[in-house]
């Protein structure tokens, strides 16, 4: 998604001046005249990702705007601009929250940095708050991203689920995110900050079920050379998320049932039965009543698992999302993989919005990661999704000449394309075979030798005509070696 800038500045042309230098790297551009506007501006909604803001304005000045953006709660980055650079002005902005500074005028070049390295520095931030919930687990229906209409109902189901100890199933294709609603419901729980432990029922080889979920005591069986608590015991006190459950065989399934109807656990090889707190959170990608139906999984535990039940739509069913789901992968990978790039075009969120994703959001991220890497450009591009927009990158532009390339200065174009207009077979060559520029004082020897030719060897004519002296002329004569039938030796 695009970037929007902020610009505050009392002055409008200088507002004109930073937002043509924004726009043309990518960035969109939004004004206020004065702190009042620029608080109104924010408090509309409106989109603003890094605020640019000048310290000296009538009315609320710099330091009052940015005092007050904080006091109510705007957490946005913002640069301040200033006509004088000392040390107290900075010292105060950056007391007051600034991120960075710059004094007017400012390059271009300044100016893009300093907001790159603001964006940066935001999704540094959110990645270590996310990452720090995520350990603590503390991670609620706020931070799953999303607005559509389905997820919105997902976060209204799973926060009213939450607020008590009912088992929740969750069901929905792969890929469509179940471990984050699971442990969005533990994190809006009374066990947040609990352990939050997930198993993979399908990923458990059938002997080792029993022991894995239970539990089981030191020489219990060959090989059993330590005591193992068990998923069960590890989650006491907490969450316990029971995913592909439907892959259970028949005869953890009976064990199953007995705990969550007792609340106690039987490890392989104790004597006695253990109590466990252990809140269930299921989830499957099959059709569970199915099953039950054809006798694979039993009707009980079924019924056990089933009370309340929260169905992940799948992403082709929330389009809506994908640009911020799209963003958020951006910020993560960014952090990363030490990379800087903004946004996605919107040419590229198009064709996203309009992909299927029958991996749903797991594909969506691992696009997205895969785009990161190969991004060479500020904004994501089709071509950095090759195996999904079927568009190739575009090959590097071959060598142009140097007259016709406007990437060089003016003076060089100019000076280029005064070489390309000396013929080619040119007594005076400035160029050699290779297409190098030649040495000044081969090219110097070349033009004396070809004055004299010209003039017939009248060395006053030759002496008037290059600009220089006699006594240069001849000096310069005798260095460079010049064989010549001088016709005037006065």
């Amino acid at each position: 998604m695009t970037k929007t800038v902020l610009v505050v500045d009392d002055d409008p042309t200088q507002r004109r001046l930073i937002q043509a230098v924004l726009e043309r790297d990518g960035f969109a551009v939004s004004h206020a005249e004065n702190g009042d506007a620029a608080m109104a501006h924010l408090a509309s909604g409106a989109p603003v990702d890094v605020v640019l803001l000048d310290l000296i304005m009538p009315g609320m000045t710099g330091h009052e705007t940015l005092q007050e953006m904080r006091a109510r709660g705007f957490v946005q980055p913002v640069i301040v601009l200033t006509a004088s650079g000392g040390v107290d002005t900075v010292v105060r902005a950056m007391q007051a929250g600034a991120t960075d500074f710059f004094i007017k005028p400012a390059s271009p070049e300044r100016i893009t940095v300093s907001i790159r390295n603001a964006l940066s520095m935001t999704s540094l931030k959110g990645e270590v708050e996310r990452l720090t919930k995520r350990a603590g687990n503390r991670t609620t229906f706020a931070d799953l991203i999303g607005t559509s209409p389905a997820m919105s109902m997902v976060k209204r189901m799973g926060e009213r689920a939450a607020k008590s100890s009912i088992p929740i199933l969750i069901t929905g294709e792969s890929g469509v995110g179940k471990e984050l609603i699971a442990r969005a419901v533990h994190g809006a729980s009374e066990r947040a900050g609990k352990p939050f432990v997930a198993v993979n029922c399908g990923a458990i080889p059938e002997n080792l079920v029993e022991s894995i979920l239970f539990g089981h005591e030191k020489g219990s069986f060959t090989g059993a050379t330590d005591k193992h608590l068990g998923k069960f015991k590890e989650a006491d006190g907490g969450t316990l998320f029971l995913d592909e459950v439907g892959e259970l065989p028949l005869d953890m399934q009976v064990k199953l049932l007995r705990a969550l109807q007792e609340g106690e656990i039987d490890p392989i090889g104790s004597k006695r039965s253990q109590k466990v707190d252990v809140r269930i959170v299921s989830a499957t990608n099959r059709d569970v009543a199915h099953a039950v139906e054809q006798g694979r999984f039993r009707e009980d535990l079924y019924y056990r698992l089933n009370v309340f039940p929260i169905e992940a739509p799948a992403l082709r069913e929330r389009r809506e999302d994908i640009p911020a789901l799209t963003e958020a992968f951006i910020r993560r990978f960014n952090v990363e993989e030490g990379k800087r790039v903004v946004g996605a075009a919107p040419e590229t969120l198009a064709f996203l919005n309009g992909f299927d994703w029958p991996g749903n959001v797991r594909q969506l991220e691992n696009a997205v990661y895969r785009a990161i890497i190969l991004a060479d450009a500020p904004y994501l591009q089709p071509y950095d999704f090759p195996a999904i927009s079927g568009v190739v990158a575009p090959l590097p532009e071959a060598a142009t000449p140097a007259a016709s390339r406007p990437d060089l200065p003016a003076v060089l174009q100019a000076a280029h394309a005064a070489m390309a207009r000396v013929p080619a077979d040119s007594p005076v060559r400035i160029l050699d075979d290779r297409g190098h520029l030649r040495t000044l004082e081969e090219i110097e020897r070349d033009l004396i030798q070809h004055a004299i030719e010209v003039y017939a060897g009248h060395m006053s004519e030759v002496a008037r005509r290059l600009g220089i002296g006699r006594s240069t002329l001849y000096r310069k004569v005798r260095e460079q070696g010049i064989d010549v039938d001088m016709r005037e030796a006065s």
